[in-house]
């Protein structure tokens, strides 16, 4: 694929996945709980060096070890494991503890105290909340990485091999803290066979589905369905939905609590469109229960029509996609004929990684990550996940998934800057309220009305307390 627009993303996220926090669970960590890492020293000083050199730029001791966690979520663990050899390509006397866990939180917090892993995948609905490691200096600054030689090429420097947004997506207050590896488009998917055989088109904007949904149901299947469980899967949607309706600014104003930002016509029409959805019995009945491997599971049975997610879809229920299944992605539709930007999308860099600064070897934590950037690290995460790297042209070999080459062509449609948004990453409490309030209003308990009070609530709050560090993006 090439390079997209310049850009931002939560990935949260994934954010995360992209990247993003924990599904309405995540309690508000309590205050300290990472003091004793704040002005700390840096990892590496507390670990033996090598010489630095082209191939060594970060100067990793000859021997040793380096602990490295990965998250074994929807884009498993077999990447990481293929990058141990190509690191040992170049350190093979250093000695990889590679483990993989779905517990990130429970596992690894604790141990920022005293000594953390090397380098974490920090991600899943366990994530650890990077506003509370941000503003307790538990982090390394990840700027020398950037600034090195790249793995395959001495004269080109990691931060140049890196998609637009990449560096951004993880800099708070002028540092880079968080490096994102993977590069998720966000979209809702479908089965192009089952729409072929019944004359469906996908929807590109709210009219189009209100009219194709009836049809759709009255074929014995649901239009949508959705992890309820996750509420942040819906957020994608939402927050797509509100950057079409009311452009970038609607966004920013949002990340930058903004009095009454959550009222305005456009970020109402966005959320009553959402209301409508649920309101007039589109959705996959118990979706308001479903873990998001569930809700997936239900839309490869054929129980549902369409289904919101990033490009991780097909790598993570690759074992149970069915034969001739079809799997593609279509942008988040519009909201209506108004919208200030129509046809934007939601992709960018998600699955944080990051070095704490407490740990026993942060030189070769860094270096790890310089060969997860490698052209063959990054070309074999495509490869195996059926998902893009944020390495520009990690995808280009990958022809094989339907999914990801559909991916591809909704980014070339893609118009203007891409969709981003900062805030669940920024606070923590708007991050746990925004999630509840997802919740209830895809369960049909809450109207939009109300849903807009309650995040303009939680905004005002957190804007009020100046014990609370605030961050800003540019309009």
């Amino acid at each position: 694929m090439s390079q997209l627009p310049d850009s931002t993303s939560d990935l949260s996220r994934r954010s995360l996945l992209r990247g993003t926090a924990a599904a309405g669970l995540l309690a508000t960590p309590a205050v300290g709980l990472l003091s004793a890492c704040a002005g700390s020293s840096t990892g590496d000083d507390k670990a033996d060096t090598g010489a630095k050199t082209n191939d060594n730029p970060l100067g990793v001791a000859d021997t040793g070890k380096v602990d490295v966690v990965v998250f074994n979520g929807g884009l498993g663990d077999a990447y990481a494991k293929f990058d141990v050899t190509v690191f040992n390509k170049k350190h093979a006397n250093v000695t990889v503890n590679l483990s993989s866990t779905l517990k990130i939180k429970t596992e690894q917090q604790p141990k920022f105290s005293t000594t953390p892993a090397d380098l974490i995948n920090n991600a899943g609905a366990d994530i650890m909340a990077l506003d509370t490691l941000v503003n307790e200096g538990a982090l390394t600054e990840l700027t020398p990485l950037l600034d090195a030689p790249s793995w395959d090429d001495p004269n080109v420097k990691v931060r140049d091999t890196l998609l637009p947004g990449t560096i951004n997506d993880g800099t708070f207050d002028g540092k880079v803290l968080v490096l994102n590896y993977a590069y998720t488009v966000f979209g809702v998917w479908y089965n192009q066979a089952l729409f072929d055989k019944n004359g469906w088109t996908a929807p590109t904007t709210f009219d189009e589905f209100f009219t194709l949904a009836p049809k759709i149901k009255s074929a014995g299947v649901a239009p949508f369905a959705f992890a309820g469980k996750f509420p942040y899967y819906m957020r994608w949607a939402i927050m797509s939905w509100i950057w079409q309706s009311g452009g970038k600014s609607a966004v920013v104003d949002i990340d930058n609590l903004k009095p009454g930002c959550w009222k305005t016509p456009e970020v109402m029409a966005a959320l009553e469109a959402t209301e409508k959805l649920v309101k007039d019995g589109y959705t996959l009945p118990g979706s308001a229960t479903l873990t998001h491997t569930e809700s997936q599971q239900a839309f490869l049975d054929g129980k549902a029509a369409l289904l919101p997610c990033g490009t991780w879809l097909e790598n993570e229920m690759r074992q149970t996609i069915p034969s001739g299944f079809q799997m593609k992605l279509a942008n988040f539709w519009g909201v209506s004929a108004a919208d200030k930007a129509k046809g934007a999308v939601f992709a960018g860099s998600g699955e944080n990684w990051i070095v704490p600064k407490k740990a026993a070897n942060a030189a070769a934590g860094m270096e790890f990550l310089r060969a997860m950037f490698s052209v063959e690290g990054a070309g074999k995460f495509a490869e195996l996940t059926s998902s893009l790297s944020s390495r520009a042209g990690s995808g280009d070999k990958v022809t094989n998934s339907t999914a990801l080459v559909s991916a591809g062509e909704v980014m070339k449609k893609a118009s203007g800057e891409l969709v981003s948004f900062k805030h669940p990453d920024w606070y923590a409490d708007i991050d746990k309220a925004e999630q509840n309030a997802i919740g209830e209003l895809m369960a049909g308990r809450m109207t939009a009305a109300k849903f807009a009070d309650t995040l303009q609530a939680a905004t005002d709050k957190v804007a009020g307390d100046s014990a609370i560090k605030k961050f800003t993006r540019d309009a």
